[in-house]
């Protein structure tokens, strides 16, 4: 099985359909509610959800998944049945193979009820008609390309007794999603210096800005207090959205002090300092992130 732990969880909805062509006199039987061994599309119905909702057992890569609603609606035509299953959860994967399964699980069900009274039944083609709540639902088309700067903010690092992980980690990934940025900068756990760099890359007109580093409690973490000095607008979402997905994998992330907001047309937010904090917050908050930036020019919300 593929490790999906780091991924958010949001609401998955797919939608699948089936078919079973039939003989007009068998189509009939069934709008009757009559068949050899009863009326097929209750039976069929429960048999959908079901299969739904034992997927994963059928299925042997597919994730267990917290099914919230099956729903299953048939369509008795001249020859054919027409079945279409529909699936929500909120998970941290899709759930296209459940709505898959109960709509051919369903055309299964249908031809064992009516095979007694018809030789010619067949199940055609089961499809995928569309799925929501994956990450590609949540990327963003720009005209120009996003500019971004990294700040590494670590006594250490700036010292040269360690090495960063971290932001070239961040680095990295805004890269693989478009973002134009250059290597980091590092500074000492300088609040002053902080605040004036972070202010250079305003007034240069940069798009997003991480820091990572100084968001803890010790007596040098004072990123978060730079950070506070620049912005004009808190953003506390992006913050909560962090500490929620770290707490879910270690209860040490409730320490961290992350602060995230607007200057101008500008986002600041401050990470960890630990490669693995910077990419457990980025789990959380990529790419669903960069919506603000349509928000902040002025175009306001897509339409639903």
């Amino acid at each position: 099985m593929r490790d999906v732990s780091r991924k958010p969880t949001t609401l998955r909805t797919a939608v699948a359909t089936a078919s079973v062509t039939m003989t007009p006199a068998t189509a009939a039987l069934v709008r009757a509610g009559q068949g050899p061994k009863g009326d097929p599309i209750p039976v069929a119905r429960v048999a959908a959800v079901m299969a739904a909702k034992d997927t994963s057992r059928i299925v042997p890569y597919c994730h267990p998944v917290r099914i919230d609603h099956v729903e299953v609606d048939f369509e008795v035509r001249d020859d054919r049945i027409d079945i279409t299953c529909r699936v929500t959860a909120v998970d941290r994967t899709g759930v296209e193979m459940e709505a898959l399964c109960g709509a051919m699980v369903a055309a299964l069900t249908i031809y064992d009820m009516l095979k007694p009274v018809d030789d010619g039944l067949v199940i055609g083609e089961t499809r995928l008609m569309k799925k929501k709540g994956g990450k590609s639902d949540f990327l963003e088309v720009f005209e120009r390309p996003l500019r971004g700067a990294v700040l590494v903010v670590s006594d250490s690092v700036a010292a040269g007794t360690r090495t960063d992980g971290s932001g070239k980690t961040l680095a990295g990934r805004m890269a693989e999603a478009g973002v134009a940025v250059g290597e980091p900068v590092v500074l000492p756990d300088d609040p002053d210096l902080v605040a004036a760099e972070l202010r250079r890359q305003v007034a240069a007109g940069v798009d997003l800005v991480f820091t990572t580093g100084g968001t803890g409690l010790g007596p040098r973490d004072l990123t978060v207090e730079a950070v506070r000095r620049v912005i004009e607008r808190e953003v506390p979402g992006i913050t909560e959205a962090m500490r929620v997905h770290g707490y879910l994998r270690t209860p040490r992330a409730v320490l961290s002090r992350g602060l995230a907001g607007v200057v101008g047309t500008t986002l600041i937010v401050t990470l960890p300092g630990s490669t693995k904090g910077v990419q457990e917050s980025l789990d959380a908050l990529w790419p669903a992130l960069l919506h603000i930036f349509p928000m902040i020019w002025g175009g306001g919300h897509p339409p639903p």
